[in-house]
């Protein structure tokens, strides 16, 4: 039976355009709808063939539903201009695809795809839609179904029912009577899909829902009842027209969509214009390394697609497979390790293997407890194995013995020989770990290695497999569930828990590849990745392994006591307010504050009512007494909810130590940051903060050594800046608040007062982080325009660092972004932005993410000196945190003067700047105490 293959344009280049962000062309052309909607397409042609092809678009201007609906679609937002740009690229990428292509004025997409669909149908092909568009679902029937490519979702006549609890032929009723938000089309009020499909189950369609209207109780009966003279309109804006005339466009009928030849000419210029560079090569191989007939970037891809008034088709012959297969194509053979046999096998390919994509499943996410239920392997692209080892239930089969099976194992998994490549094999290393495995011969890092080329994008294998190979991957929610009803991975059925862990180490060995040749490309960052970031992930391990020893019983002591003050600032809450009320409920808050006490109104909700958040209880706290109750109120909570109740509960019960976990590849500025629990962001200026770092103790004969760069970032940018007053300064030890209060207040540095310092360090900072100079009044509670002299005062004192902010500012519109000293790239996706609130925030980042990405590089420097010195000497101290820019390390008494001395020459001998590193080192028997 032949097979049209009819895909929805308009749908894929907006779920292109969102689904990767901030890819651009070197010359910061956008590229990231082209590239993904390529992708799309390349992955279409390659596994859905078909005898006829159209991709359909929507036509500029207005449609039949606007003339019988204005408001139809008013509430959706304009076409954003960086996905305007790159639909005519996307045009002309179809045409040289050899896919003809649709544009109908006067109706939609849609209607164009239905008639198409229909007409398939009549003629007694198969009709299959590429799209998302839930809508589509009414066109289907024994002979039409949806394949979304974006998500692998294949919906036939069984498949919408089971989707929307309605059959196809009820789906434009169904879609009246809840209505379409996106399409601004109203429904009957209240009426979601559950009451749409109860509805239409029990009265079979809307004509008879109607004409039992009366019968249906209720608010959403009364709702019906209104809503009887608009539901016609609706159910016509919403039903698919199916008899467009398309005669003028395909005199032939669908015959005329018969695929044809890519041309690759035209494809080698789309792909050179945009730097899609392993596309470029598929292309250049095709033409025997250069092109036939030179396309010139300005020619088939700069100038604007010429599309007729009524439509435009482009039907080419017969469709040619490219040489180079798409990796979306490669042909999958996953298998399950159930055998003696089959495991021997895979043993000796491992062993055989240049390099193995590893993975484990197991039964936690909690890295220091987790227990594996299997592992996968893949050695070549396609081909993956899964070995299930502790799945339960009575349909699972017999799996082979847990302990043997790793015994077995253990030799390759152990051997620094074998290379081993996975996707945050931390994680997997700390699982080994448990069972006794030391994972040795980790040679690369997927999450880490998408890091180092885009540190602003998501690095889950989900999403770097969307972005980097056009694959959809599957969900773990689809294989385990959500919410309350998800199951363990060792309740998943070992066939379908095969096709889910087999293909995570295919798609990471695939996505190494990918990502490899990107780093190639890029000397510094390939370096940054090698000799920085892989290094530290193992001194992460060891760090997260080594833990930290709490004071669970101090912990619980101080729970109490801030427990008894929150009783007391909660009475004395009620005491100024002249009433009880709930100290977490903002609409209490806001009748107290507004209506009972008269305070201003500092700034309101989106929804319009007065704002009772931080800010604006800061600000009244300075005139009123109960906003600064609250204050107080909120912080001691957070501490209590966050730190002291709940720390006690995360110690290993196995090491009594808590274990935080190191997020590698989450901020931006290449930062670590501490999670489960969270040891970074404990407050340090109160009392009660403080204490909670006195409960981290050291073990008996051991002591706590803390050591932090002292005024890091403001070194660097006296070394980025190369500012002559700044150099001096740091050349000559003196205390540089004191020298630029020095500067700035035109006094000798003997004559400035402490007040004048503290001026001096809030610009300092605040300049760092592009404070303005309502930023800096704020600060330091004085005027604007005192603010504002103050700061052209700095800047005239320190004319080196004006020029690097302007420096910077122009480097990064012009690159799109910035780099750190060690040459990390720090992207600013929204440095162009047409929002000025963006762009200014894009500013402020291009001129602190150097300089926060070159502390966090320092310190990841001196953790990998510092953790090797301390195996290199066979030292008993161990690195147990990091909290951005100090390391605590746990000391044997008897080494503590060695550590003391030795250990801020470690560190300030990572790199040579402009101006001297200086470490500077606390011990104590509490971290508290030795920060």
């Amino acid at each position: 039976m032949p097979t049209l293959l009819l895909i929805d344009g308009s749908s894929y280049l907006y779920r292109a355009f969102h689904a990767i962000r901030d890819l651009s062309a070197p010359d910061g052309t956008p590229t990231n709808a082209i590239y993904g909607f390529i992708n799309m397409l390349k992955k279409l042609r390659a596994t859905t063939p078909a005898d006829y092809i159209a991709c359909v678009f929507d036509a500029k201007g207005k449609t039949f539903r606007d003339d019988l609906y204005p408001e139809y679609k008013a509430n959706r937002p304009s076409m954003p201009d960086d996905l305007r740009s790159q639909i005519d690229p996307i045009h002309k990428a179809v045409a040289a695809f050899g896919v003809p292509m649709l544009i109908i004025d006067g109706v939609e997409a849609d209607d164009v795809i239905g008639t198409l669909a229909r007409q398939a149908a009549a003629q007694g092909m198969t009709a299959i839609m590429s799209t998302g568009d839930k809508d589509m679902a009414q066109l289907v029937d024994a002979h039409v179904r949806i394949e979304n490519s974006m998500t692998d979702e294949v919906l036939d006549e069984a498949g919408v029912f089971a989707k929307f609890n309605v059959r196809p032929d009820q789906i434009v009723d169904f879609l009246t009577l809840k209505g379409d938000a996106v399409d601004n089309v109203p429904g009957v009020p209240k009426c979601g899909d559950k009451t749409a499909a109860k509805w239409l189950a029990e009265y079979g369609s809307l004509d008879a829902i109607i004409a039992n209207a009366g019968a249906i109780k209720g608010v959403v009966g009364q709702n019906l009842r209104d809503s009887l003279d608009w539901l016609p309109k609706a159910k016509e804006l919403v039903t698919i027209k199916t008899d467009v005339d398309l005669a003028a466009e395909l005199p032939n009928g669908i015959a005329d969509l018969a695929p044809g030849k890519e041309d690759w000419n035209a494809l080698h210029a789309l792909f050179a214009r945009y730097n899609f560079r392993n596309w470029l090569r598929e292309a250049e191989a095709r033409l025997g390394a250069t092109p036939a007939i030179p396309a010139p970037a300005g020619d088939l891809f700069g100038a604007p697609l010429d599309v007729p008034t009524a439509a435009v088709v482009v039907a080419p012959a017969v469709i040619d497979t490219p040489a180079a297969v798409p990796l979306s194509a490669v042909a999958r053979k996953y298998e399950a390790i159930l055998t003696d046999a089959q495991l021997d096998a895979w043993i000796a390919r491992l062993m055989a293997a240049s390099v193995v994509s590893l993975d484990t499943e197991t039964n936690s996410l909690d890295p220091m407890r987790a227990k594996i239920v299997g592992m996968s392997f893949c050695v070549d692209a396609g081909e993956a194995a899964y070995l299930p080892l502790m799945h339960r239930g009575t349909e699972a089969p017999e799996q082979l013995p847990f302990d043997a099976t790793l015994e077995k194992l253990r030799p390759w998994l152990e051997s620094a020989a074998h290379k081993k490549l996975g996707q945050n094999l931390k994680y997997d290393q700390h699982v080994f770990a448990n069972h006794g495995i030391a994972l040795r011969g980790i040679s690369d890092d997927t999450m880490l290695m998408s890091y180092v080329l885009a540190s602003h994008e998501r690095h889950n294998m989900d999403d770097l497999a969307l972005r980097e190979l056009g694959e959809t991957t599957i969900k773990y929610e689809e294989v385990a569930g959500k919410g309350a009803k998800q199951i363990g991975f060792d309740e998943v059925g070992v066939d379908t828990a095969t096709a889910y862990a087999a293909e995570d180490a295919d798609i990471t060995l695939r996505l190494a590849a990918s990502l490899s040749a990107k780093l190639a490309q890029q000397p510094q960052l390939q370096t940054l990745y090698r000799d920085l970031e892989m290094p530290v992930r193992e001194v992460l391990f060891t760090m997260e392994r080594n833990g930290m020893l709490v004071d669970a019983d101090r912990l619980n002591r101080q729970s109490h006591t801030i427990g008894l003050k929150l009783i007391e600032l909660e009475q004395k809450a009620y005491e100024l307010a002249g009433q009880p009320f709930n100290l977490g409920s903002p609409k209490q808050i806001g009748e107290i504050f507004f209506e009972k006490l008269g305070m201003p109104v500092i700034k309101k909700t989106p929804k319009g009512a007065p704002s009772t958040d931080e800010d604006v209880l800061t600000e009244l706290a300075k005139d009123y007494p109960l906003p600064k109750v609250l204050l107080e109120n909120r912080s001691l909570s957070k501490l209590k909810s966050t730190y002291t109740d709940k720390l006690p509960l995360m110690v290993n019960p196995e090491t009594g130590r808590v274990h935080t976990n190191f997020s590698q590849a989450v901020a931006a500025t290449g930062r670590l940051s501490s999670n489960d629990p969270n040891l970074q962001n404990i407050p340090i200026r109160t009392a009660e903060g403080r204490k909670i770092r006195e409960a981290f103790i050291a073990p008996p004969g051991h002591k706590l050594v803390s050591a932090d760069y002292s005024q890091i970032e403001l070194r660097i940018m006296a070394h980025l800046s190369g500012d002559k007053a700044l150099l001096k300064a740091f050349a000559e030890g003196m205390d540089v608040h004191k020298a630029t209060a020095s500067e700035v207040f035109g006094v000798s540095p003997l004559e400035v007062s402490t007040e004048q310092r503290r001026y001096a360090k809030t610009i300092n900072f605040g300049l760092i982080y592009g404070m303005s100079a309502f930023g800096l009044a704020a600060q330091l509670e004085i005027d604007r325009v005192a603010a504002k002299t103050f700061i052209d005062r700095y800047f005239a004192q320190f004319p080196g660092v004006a020029a690097y902010m302007e420096r910077t500012r122009t480097q990064a519109k012009e690159q799109g972004y910035v780099e750190t000293v060690f040459g990390r790239r720090l992207w600013l996706p929204e440095i162009k932005s047409s929002n000025a609130g963006r762009r200014a925030g894009a500013e402020r980042a291009a001129i602190n993410a150097p300089m926060q990405g070159t502390a966090a590089d320092l310190i990841k420097r001196a953790m990998i000196a510092v953790d090797a010195w301390l195996r290199d000497a066979k030292l008993k101290s161990r690195l147990v945190l990091q909290v951005h820019d100090e390391l605590v390390l746990e000391v044997p008494d008897d080494e503590l003067e060695l550590i003391r001395i030795e250990l801020p020459k470690k560190m300030a001998q990572v790199a040579e700047l402009a101006v001297p590193l200086v470490a500077e080192v606390g011990v104590g028997g509490n971290w508290d105490e030795a920060h």
